[in-house]
């Protein structure tokens, strides 16, 4: 029987056991997704979780806040995305070693890839959806959501700006990736939005309960080739959201990223490629109203 779940604190919220559980049954598996509350400080406990996957108890866990990093010491081998990123969000075990992944940043591009697809307008400079060379990306916020996609994007070919309140941790993250040419800002006012094609909000801004708050100045005049991409997904439709489709821009909320993520963290775990469709659809009539 396959045995999963999520550790973190809190998790009471989580979409991740009804996603989860519903690409078992969808595979034809037997086994169930279950929440793992572990305190931030309860390193112990911690350690005694990640032993059960070591021995064959437990097939894998997700991880989240606060122990994407905590988890580290305690593992066997990290994985080249991990190191980069500094962050592992699954773990499983092959043949005793146990192994911490990441499968935020490719979630995260899988699921822009497709949202980019479904557009057919050319920006300025020449770029269109489906070609990212070259072309300008802002990434909003510099926590552990940013350092993924700042790492995916830049893997993908884009020109990164990292804007942050607090400029000293964007140059922080900035310096992280000393493979890649990344830029920081400390206001979006210091950035000519003209030439930026895709906006990727990863901070906590606009989330449940303060669904009236945008990352961006309420001002902010975008260009019509801007899409914007808000990790965000509670509510369904954030401000940022909906702010710019009332320019004409499209935009989509985090609910992709989600899915995306965790069929790849399902796919290290079983070996089985879930069908999305039904992992959608497990939370397709779910009111989310808090993570």
């Amino acid at each position: 029987m396959i045995k999963l779940g999520l550790i973190g604190y809190p998790v009471s919220h989580s979409l991740s056991p009804k996603i989860q559980n519903a690409a078992l049954k969808a595979c034809g598996l037997e086994g169930d997704y279950s929440l793992f509350p572990i305190a931030s400080n309860d390193m112990q406990g911690l350690k005694d979780l990640l032993d059960r996957v070591r021995s064959g108890e437990v097939t894998g866990f997700n991880v989240t806040i606060p122990h994407k990093q905590n988890v580290i010491p305690f593992l066997d081998e990290l994985t080249s995305a991990v190191k980069s990123i500094g962050a592992v969000n699954a773990i499983y075990s092959r043949e005793g070693t146990l192994i911490g992944d990441n499968t935020d940043a490719p979630g995260f591009l899988s699921d822009l890839k497709r949202f980019l697809a479904t557009e057919t307008h050319t920006s300025p400079s020449g770029w269109r959806r489906g070609s990212r060379r070259d072309s300008n990306a802002l990434v909003l916020g510099a926590g552990g959501s940013a350092r993924a996609v700042v790492y995916a994007l830049a893997q993908d070919g884009w020109n990164v700006t990292i804007a942050a309140r607090r400029i000293e941790q964007a140059k922080q993250l900035s310096n992280s990736f000393t493979n890649y040419k990344l830029r920081t800002a400390e206001s979006i006012s210091n950035i000519e939005l003209s030439d930026v094609v895709l906006i990727v909000n990863t901070t906590p801004i606009g989330m449940t309960p303060n669904i009236d708050q945008s990352p961006l100045p309420e001002d902010t005049v975008l260009s019509k080739n801007t899409c914007i991409y808000d990790l965000v997904y509670n509510p369904r439709d954030t401000k940022l959201v909906r702010d710019a489709r009332a320019q004409g821009l499209s935009a989509t909320t985090g609910l992709g990223m989600l899915i995306e993520q965790a069929a790849l963290g399902f796919e290290l775990w079983t070996g089985q490629k879930p069908p999305r469709e039904a992992m959608h659809a497990s939370v397709d009539h779910f009111p989310i109203t808090n993570y």
